[in-house]
C-alpha cells in the first residue's frame, strides 16, 4: 500500500492553482501600464493663463452661468422667500 510520502511530487508549474494565484496580479498589472500609457497618450495640453486663452465672448457667455450657480446655491431671493410675505 501507498502512502502520500511516496507519492512522486511534482513541479511547482504542474498545479492549476498556482497560476491562478500568480496571473490575477499579473493581470492587474498589465492593465495598470495599459491604462496608465492611455491616459499619457491623450493628455491634454497644460494651459498656463487660461483668462488669455479663453476669448471674451466666451467669457461673457460663462457670466449667466455662473450667476445661475449662486443663485441655485442661496435659491431665496427678495420677495419670493415664502417666510416673507411679496410687497
Amino acid at each position: 500500500m501507498k502512502t502520500l510520502d511516496d507519492a512522486p511530487s511534482l513541479a511547482w508549474w504542474r498545479y492549476g492553482h498556482v497560476w491562478l494565484v500568480l496571473l490575477g496580479p499579473a493581470v492587474v498589472v498589465v492593465a495598470s501600464l495599459y491604462t496608465g500609457a492611455l491616459a499619457l497618450k491623450g493628455a491634454d495640453e497644460v494651459m498656463d493663463h487660461p483668462s488669455q486663452v479663453i476669448s471674451p465672448a466666451a467669457q461673457r457667455a460663462l457670466v449667466p452661468a455662473h450667476q445661475a450657480r449662486n443663485h441655485a446655491a442661496t435659491p431665496s431671493a427678495p420677495g419670493v422667500d415664502s417666510a416673507v410675505p411679496a410687497k
